[in-house]
């Protein structure tokens, strides 16, 4: 049976998106609950499987990785062996931020954050390319961020 949201719950997801740090005390004023109520509906939304996890966002710049890299992967062939293949072994690759399995022109999209253009080259020669299937790498640099959100739009859930 799924769990139905209600205005309070969105209201504590929304603020536990921009602030994951939050007193429980501070987030029950917040939503116009008590603690105990408030840390009730907190656990559960973790439980249901709303909040994944709370993490710490860390500035790209600050900490030496100042270079994002969208790269279209396309394999040899869709079979679900390659793909697996594939999507286990970049998954073990600290510098693959992201991926998405695609429909269109290529198979896989890929965010990679690196420290220098020399990094990149050394993740393409010693990683990527050796991965067997692989048909094409295309590779486009970020020059700029000019949006980036990790808040989830919420205003769906109470339109049900």
């Amino acid at each position: 049976m799924a769990y139905l949201l209600d205005a309070i719950d969105k209201h504590i997801l929304e603020i536990l998106q921009q602030d994951a740090t939050i007193p429980n005390i501070e987030l029950a004023e917040k939503v116009c609950l008590s603690p105990s109520p408030c840390s009730r509906r907190v656990k559960n939304l973790h439980e249901q499987g709303f909040i994944k996890r709370a993490v710490t966002l860390l500035e790209p710049d600050m900490v030496g990785l100042p270079v994002s890299v969208f790269i279209q992967v396309t394999l040899n062939h869709q079979v679900k062996k390659e793909l697996q293949n594939f999507e286990s072994t970049i998954g073990q690759w600290p510098e693959v931020m992201e991926c998405y399995l695609m429909t269109g022109d290529f198979d896989y999209l890929l965010r990679v954050v690196v420290p220098n253009l020399h990094a990149y080259q050394e993740f393409l020669d010693k990683k990527l390319t050796e991965l067997p299937g692989i048909d094409h790498i295309k590779s486009s640099f970020s020059l700029k961020q000019v949006r980036y959100r990790t808040e989830l739009p919420l205003d769906q859930l109470l339109e049900k």
